[in-house]
């Protein structure tokens, strides 16, 4: 399993990567993915929306199951990637290329409270 260690994680499978301009670039974990199969559909929120910490925002489907993907932190949407509506697989290809969201957060601080890639391991390794 491909568990960056430069990343930050969710127990709810989205990763974050904290960019140099002060936003988070946010996906789903190659444990997601795998678990969810190929991916057929990718539904991400509108940019300019506020997001509450834990708030569902975007919908990734595939063949088996569609499963929401969750805010890791309160903030503003300020990107999306548009690629994956057209080619949601991109996903499956890569999961930590093929972001989802990009998310300015309300509060810099919040993404240390997340778990880093040995918790993230640890809470996969106890499904």
């Amino acid at each position: 399993m491909n568990v960056p260690v430069d990343l930050k994680y969710t127990e709810s499978h989205e990763w974050i990567r904290s960019d140099a301009d002060g936003t988070l670039t946010i996906g789903i974990t190659d444990h997601a993915q795998e678990a969810l199969g190929d991916l057929v559909f990718v539904e991400l929120p509108a940019v300019g929306r506020t997001l509450r910490a834990g708030e569902a925002c975007a919908v990734v489907e595939s063949v088996k199951a569609a499963s929401d993907v969750y805010a890791p932190v309160a903030g503003e949407v300020v990107a999306i990637n548009e690629a994956l509506t057209s080619a949601p697989e991109k996903v499956n290809e890569d999961a930590y290329a093929a972001w989802l969201f990009r998310l300015r957060p309300t509060d810099s601080t919040a993404v240390a409270g997340l778990l880093d890639g040995a918790a993230y391991t640890k809470t996969i390794a106890d499904e």
